[in-house]
Formats: structure tokens, sequence, C-alpha cells
């Protein structure tokens, strides 16, 4: 059994950073592609960053491109998400979730473990 945990969420003011991590126990990280997702209240869970199985590619949504740094650890089994000049808009859950294969994936239907989640809150 796959177990995610992520950690590093908090509140923050506009314009700060943020280092979420996903530590992963059970089974390795390093065959699989890994994303973290986002769900706001009353929204839909979407992608926010993707990488391969070993890092080399990653995938960013256009409203965090140029923010946020998706990067793995395969050793470690970990995985992380740099969040820079966060905006009100970012508030969300952020869950970490492993895809069942090598490449990327952006839907969520394609990932079959997930973290908990862990709460990002921006503040103005």
């Amino acid at each position: 059994q796959v177990q995610l945990v992520e950690s590093g969420g908090g509140l923050v003011q506009a314009g700060d950073s943020l280092r979420l991590s996903c530590a992963a126990s059970g089974r390795a990280l390093r065959t699989y592609a890994m994303g973290w997702f986002r769900q706001a209240p009353g929204k839909e869970r979407e992608i926010v960053a993707a990488t391969n199985w070993s890092g080399g590619t990653t995938y960013y949504a256009d409203s965090v491109k140029g923010r946020f740094t998706i990067s793995r650890d395969n050793a470690k089994n970990t995985v992380s998400l740099q969040m820079n000049s966060l905006k009100l808009e970012d508030t969300a859950v952020y869950y970490c979730a492993r895809r069942s294969g090598l490449q990327i994936g952006v839907l969520a239907n394609e990932y079959n473990y997930w973290g908990q989640g862990t709460q990002v809150t921006v503040s103005s």
C-alpha cells in the first residue's frame, strides 16, 4: 500500500513563498509520474504541476508558470512544490498524487494514489 503525506502548507501573505513536500511510503516513487493538484472551495480539483518519473519532464498549469517549481528526489522518495510570488487565488487545499505510469498526466483520474492534502491560504 502506498501512502503519500503532504506537509508545508500554511497561512502566508500575497507575494510570499511556501514549499510543499510530499513523502511517500510503501513503494518507491521512482517508476511513477507525480503531480500536485489543488482544490479551492466550490471548485473542481485542478492540476498545478506534474513531473515524469525522472524529473526530466515537467508540466505547469498556466496560472502558476514562472512562479511554481516541481521537483523530485527519487532517492528520498519525495516530491516538492516550491511556490513563489503567491497570489490570493492560489488559496486551496493542495494534494500530492501518484500516477499509474512513468509519464506525465494532467487529469485527476489518471492518478491512483493521493495524499490527504495540505491547506495553503494566501491573504492580502
